[in-house]
């Protein structure tokens, strides 16, 4: 049975005889034997196999032996001798599944800059770096659902097409199944949408939060994970054109619950990378920012410390640090200020809460003063909000001049309205970008290299 290479690594003993299935990274020919490191990507270490001359097949392996070739190795386990590892394989058999040419493989070299590898999208996660971030992806993703399931959330799957725009912010990828060229009209010139395939605009989403919103009123606790849209012309670090979202949504809850479960969340996901990825989060310190790991202790190991935005305003503006955006109440806070705030002053996460109404969303709850809303951003070291949330407005006549008041269409809204109509209760969540999770756990810089294929504009190849 083919036995994966990290169990090998940690649990692995002398005498057995095993059989790996991988990608070799390195050749080294000495005069008796030579060494290959074998990697099948469940580790960021790979296996060292040791070919002896008397193998049957030695030489005509050899020439196969490449960076790059697919093989599969059954041999004995010793303990190695090297440094660097504690065992190695005594290879038997050896049998070459796919070549690669060594002299257009393009992944000779040990360093490549990342935008390099971008252009690679079907090579680049054999990479050390592409391949520690995917297996720490891979680690936050399982933690979300254990931290959910544990307390009784339902996963819901909601749309990925929609008629809603969440956000508010119109920019949104249209859904359509008219041809191009010959879009049917109106008397009046406009886009004839009764003949599209959904008979009204219809777009990608941006938010999964409105169709959790009518789950929780089910079910109580939902939670969606799921990919997410945005048609924004930005070609910065910070932004995708799809990207993941995971959004809890919690019946007969307020403000506080819904702080204190965001809190508790961020704590669980960094604690369980840092049980299960050891030495990736180690590469990561080593190779790409040496502060991750104190990162990591300051979200598990701190409490959030929680003010107001107004409360937060009145701190930046006795800042002697100089700002490149104005900081004034009812402007939204900027990365810079945002930063500011956990970096230098409390130097862990913070929560802001109670946002000016007119920079926030109409599902927020109107507070009593009707200058704010019930909303929170968790702000955290290096990289600003990471999740955003508020009590969702449960009253259906402030909800209704919050639509209006936007200048949104009400009859869009005419489901969500029902929800007040039918049994509303007080309800809150959040949003997490699952991307910036993962940018801001490993050190990456660029959030294209924290997902497996980046959909940014003029990019859509791999």
């Amino acid at each position: 049975m083919t036995r994966r290479i990290i169990e090998l690594l940690r649990h692995g003993q002398p005498t057995e005889t095993v059989t790996v299935k991988g990608w070799v990274r390195t050749k080294r020919e000495l005069k008796e034997f030579t060494f290959v490191e074998v990697n099948d990507g469940s580790s960021l270490q790979g296996l060292q196999v040791v070919l002896k001359q008397t193998l049957p097949n030695y030489a005509e392996s050899l020439k196969q032996l490449n960076t790059g070739a697919s093989i599969e190795v059954r041999g004995d386990l010793v303990e190695s001798e090297g440094k660097n590892q504690r065992i190695e394989l005594q290879a038997t058999e050896v049998k070459i599944w796919g070549e690669a040419d060594p002299e257009t493989y393009p992944l000779q070299k040990k360093r490549h800059s990342f935008e390099f590898l971008r252009t690679l999208g079907h090579l680049r996660s054999r990479t050390n770096t592409l391949g520690a971030v995917f297996r720490v992806r891979n680690a936050c993703a399982t933690a979300i659902h254990q931290f959910f399931q544990e307390r009784g959330f339902l996963w819901v799957h909601t749309p990925i097409v929609t008629a809603s725009d969440c956000e508010g912010a119109g920019e949104m990828f249209a859904v359509t199944s008219f041809n191009l060229k010959q879009v049917p009209l109106t008397p009046n010139q406009t886009v004839d949408y009764s003949q599209d395939f959904f008979e009204r605009p219809a777009f990608l989403t941006v938010s999964g939060q409105l169709e959790a919103e009518i789950m929780a009123m089910a079910f109580s606790n939902v939670y969606t994970f799921g990919p997410t849209f945005r048609a924004e012309n930005s070609n910065t670090s910070r932004h995708l054109a799809e990207f993941w979202m995971v959004e809890p949504e919690m019946a007969f809850c307020d403000l506080e619950g819904d702080m204190d479960l965001a809190e508790a969340f961020l704590k669980y996901i960094f604690q369980h990378v840092l049980t299960t990825c050891p030495e990736d989060m180690e590469f990561f310190q080593q190779r790409i920012d040496s502060s991750v790991l104190d990162t990591a202790q300051n979200i598990i190991e701190n409490q959030f410390e929680r003010l107001t935005y107004t409360e937060a305003i009145a701190l930046l503006e006795k800042s002697p640090k100089s700002f490149d955006f104005p900081v004034k109440w009812g402007l939204d806070l900027q990365s810079e200020h945002e930063r500011y705030l956990a970096e230098d002053l409390f130097k862990k996460p913070v929560i802001v809460t109670d946002y000016p109404t007119e920079i926030k969303a109409f599902y927020m709850r109107l507070s009593d003063d009707e200058k704010t809303v019930r909303a929170m951003d968790i702000l955290a070291p290096k990289i600003g909000e990471i999740i955003g949330g508020s009590q969702r407005e449960e009253r259906l006549d402030v909800l209704q001049r919050r639509i209006q008041a936007q200048g949104l269409n009400p009859d869009d809204y005419w489901w969500y309205l029902d929800l007040r109509r039918y049994g509303t209760v007080p309800h809150a969540g959040f949003g997490l970008g699952f991307e910036r999770l993962v940018q801001f756990m490993t050190g990456m810089e660029n959030i294209r290299d924290v997902i497996p294929f980046p959909r940014t504009p003029g990019s859509a190849e791999f």
